[in-house]
């Protein structure tokens, strides 16, 4: 990524803004004229835009009605802008026309807790995820990964979180993008025969739970779309079926056989 700032900018800048989440003061700083590349704008924002949606919506510390105003219209705003970019900075319009400065998020409570974490690590995985071609892998996958695994002391990561992580990752991407790249269905499921191997060699209840939730997403989804066949399938990709089965198949042994009745 290249854009241009200095810490020391940033650092005097953030202090003035007042922000009440990191995200929140990182979008506020930056516009896309402080980007090269208007490809990387539209990743670094997205990116940003997930991880104040988790800490602020999906896992906030002190969690808030359905029905809050500022929490549905940040919502809304999000949801939008990950779809199509929005200019950005403090002293941008449409920020300011929108629920990011902090005195309209007064309500709103940082998380503070691991669904966070794990959602964090998530988005720290997506980046071996080609931004210019969403359904591949970049070159650079080796390089990227050991970057990635450096924040496991900082995240409370280990490799069976990892393993169920990047599972996830790789079958969101595939159901993300259309569902047309065999290549990540079958990645996924390489990926969940290290998964099978954590699930029996732990007790950990924590662990257990993400993988129930993780198992029952991809099996749910698997599920719908075999039972369906005559709708999901065409001469066109026919050749995902075995996959889709495949993953089906690895899941639900995990899941009603692998997991030696802990969870």
């Amino acid at each position: 990524m290249k854009f241009r700032w200095s810490p020391k900018s940033f650092s005097q800048r953030s202090k003035a803004s007042g922000a009440n989440s990191p995200p929140l003061e990182v979008l506020q700083q930056f516009k896309s004229s402080d980007f090269t590349d208007q490809q990387e704008y539209a990743t670094w924002q997205k990116r940003n835009l997930k991880i104040l949606e988790a800490g602020l919506l999906l896992h906030p510390h002190i969690p808030l009605p359905s029905s809050n105003p500022s929490s549905q219209r940040l919502k809304q705003i999000i949801q939008n802008a990950l779809q199509n970019p929005i200019e950005t900075g403090k002293n941008n319009e449409s920020m300011q026309s929108h629920p990011y400065p902090p005195g309209q998020l007064e309500s709103c409570h940082w998380a503070d807790g691991f669904p966070l974490n794990l959602r964090l690590y998530e988005i720290l995985l997506e980046a071996i995820l080609d931004g210019t071609d969403e359904s591949s892998i970049i070159e650079e996958v080796d390089e990227v990964m050991e970057l990635v695994k450096k924040t496991w002391g900082i995240l409370g990561i280990n490799q069976m979180l990892h393993n169920i992580c990047f599972t996830w990752v790789l079958f969101n991407r595939f159901v993300g993008t259309g569902q047309t790249d065999n290549d990540l269905l079958y990645a996924a499921d390489c990926q969940l025969v290290e998964v099978a191997k954590d699930a029996k060699s732990t007790k950990d209840g924590s662990y257990g739970k993400i993988l129930n939730q993780t198992l029952s997403s991809i099996l749910g989804w698997a599920e719908k779309r075999l039972l369906a066949y005559h709708d999901t399938f065409d001469k066109g990709n026919i050749n995902s079926m075995q996959s889709i089965v495949s993953l089906g198949v690895s899941a639900a042994k995990i899941f009603f056989f692998g997991t030696g009745g802990y969870y």
